[in-house]
């Protein structure tokens, strides 16, 4: 009787609160996603997500386009104030509008449905699972380069590993919000603390007099409005994932002082850590040597840390898998948030009976990762899709201007100058123009055109909602259901 019920529990999408437990005890948790992050796990996410191996292997494409020492830390230290900026127009939107999603939620509550799905299709399809796949890749490479000291590891051998390391993630993600936030917390400690011991090295560097590429470091420049536009464009590319805690609102405690105060203390903590450690490899490196060096952590550890050269690759191992969760941890949302909305297939929205996590969301977005891990080269793809990301960032912080005239009457519990709201439209945009202008390929087109065919797919789909493709989905729903022990979400009355 009691399989018959649950059976029927499932097949119904019933709350998983209708009934209370036997024997006297708690009646089980509305099903829904628990506000299980708290202040530090939501700086965590925020560093976590946004030190990947980026500052640790390639940091020289700021000084490529800056042209000398100077200009480079400027413009370090000007696209993290330019974060915590655009993070801070990010953290009025998610105290006003309490939804999980992050640009999904407010574009839909500005511009309709319509923009909010073109987001959604496009980072729910690509950008989210690529780059999921692209940070297992990275992980791949420098945790199997050990045992391959003579060459590069084998391809089978990295991608085998990068699915090996996504599928944990994943599974852990499944499992429980706690254990995905205790992880990313020890990951980014991990972290944080080689930045510190790279900084510190930097600062001992400099008080013994190595600041021989840290003197008249403006005398070689020779930079053009292009160029800065393109060394902007790489040191924001470096702080990208300041806007991760507002794909998780809803499982934020007290969102309405955790989520300014995380952006607060995580973005400029980042932007100190990227500076100084800049600092650090100008101590040992010329400019010269920094731009031929392969990994610049790598180099600065052999130089600095022999005979214990090993524990920076061994760090930035630690770096990317913590990104990688971070990665995987916000992705599951988006998709969440869109299916519960009605933008992707309904069984994304449902949440684990047992377990409290959006886990049909999660494989799903693993599963995609796993097909762009397949082809020789996705790093292409990134590139040119990240010209749509910029587009989107310039959207949302655009809606923030639109609703302070449209939506006077919502509670903005925090309001930052629209002066900042402006500056950040204009530079989103500045930057999804900047490539295509210095550099104009046919691939932006097809980029461009692959975001619009959601149109189609919106108004089949999600418009007319054609019969033959309910009548298709519903077997398939129940099914996965069942299987996954998943039941729509609980409305939070």
């Amino acid at each position: 009787m009691d399989t018959e019920l649950r059976l029927h529990r499932f097949q119904n999408g019933a709350n998983s609160n209708a009934l209370s437990e036997p024997n006297g005890k708690k009646p089980a948790k509305v099903t829904m996603l628990q506000k299980d992050v708290g202040l530090l796990s939501g700086i965590s996410l925020i560093v976590g997500t946004m030190i990947g191996s980026g500052i640790f292997i390639s940091p020289k494409s700021v000084l490529l386009y800056s042209g000398a020492v100077g200009p480079c830390l400027l413009i370090w230290t000007a696209c993290g104030v330019l974060s915590t900026l655009g993070a801070l127009c990010y953290a009025e939107l998610g105290t006003m509008i309490t939804k999980s999603g992050a640009e999904y939620s407010y574009l839909l509550e500005c511009f309709g449905s319509v923009v909010a799905y073109l987001y959604s299709w496009t980072t729910v399809m690509v950008l989210k699972p690529s780059s999921f796949a692209i940070i297992a890749l990275s992980f791949a490479e420098y945790a199997s380069a050990p045992f391959y000291p003579e060459c590069s590891p084998p391809l089978l051998v990295t991608k085998c590993l990068a699915v090996a390391a996504m599928f944990l993630i994943v599974t852990v993600n499944c499992l429980s919000v706690k254990w995905a936030s205790y992880v990313q917390n020890v990951f980014t400690a991990a972290k944080l603390l080689i930045i510190v011991v790279i900084a510190v090295a930097g600062i001992v560097l400099l008080c013994q007099g190595k600041t021989e590429n840290l003197s008249n470091t403006f005398e070689t420049s020779s930079i053009s409005f292009g160029s800065i536009g393109l060394a902007f464009y790489n040191g924001l590319w470096a702080y990208d994932g300041w806007n991760q805690l507002n794909f998780i609102t809803e499982e934020l405690k007290d969102p309405f002082r955790n989520l300014p105060l995380a952006i607060i203390i995580g973005i400029p903590l980042v932007t100190v850590c990227y500076v100084l450690v800049n600092v650090a490899y100008f101590t040992v490196m010329t400019p010269s040597e920094l731009l031929l060096s392969p990994a610049v952590a790598v180099t600065f550890g052999d130089r600095v840390f022999y005979p214990v050269a090993w524990i920076v690759p061994l760090f930035v191992v630690f770096s990317t898998f913590g990104s990688a969760n971070g990665s995987c941890f916000t992705a599951g949302r988006l998709a969440y948030v869109s299916g519960r909305e009605g933008h992707m297939v309904k069984i994304l929205s449902y949440i684990s009976l047992k377990r409290f996590t959006p886990a049909p969301a999660l494989i799903f977005n693993g599963f995609l990762s796993l097909l762009y891990i397949l082809p020789a080269d996705i790093n292409t793809l990134i590139n040119y899709f990240s010209f749509a990301q910029w587009f989107f960032y310039g959207l949302t912080a655009f809606a923030l201007i639109v609703m302070r005239f449209t939506r006077k009457e919502l509670h903005r519990p925090v309001k930052v100058p629209v002066v900042l709201a402006v500056l950040m439209t204009v530079v989103s945009f500045y930057l999804v123009l900047a490539p295509i202008i210095d550099k104009p390929e046919i691939e932006y087109l097809y980029c461009t055109i692959f975001i619009l065919s959601g149109l189609i797919l919106y108004y089949i789909f999600v418009n007319k909602k054609v019969a033959w493709a309910c009548k298709m989905m519903k077997p398939i729903t129940m099914h996965l259901q069942l299987l996954m022990e998943v039941v729509p979400p609980e409305k939070n009355e």
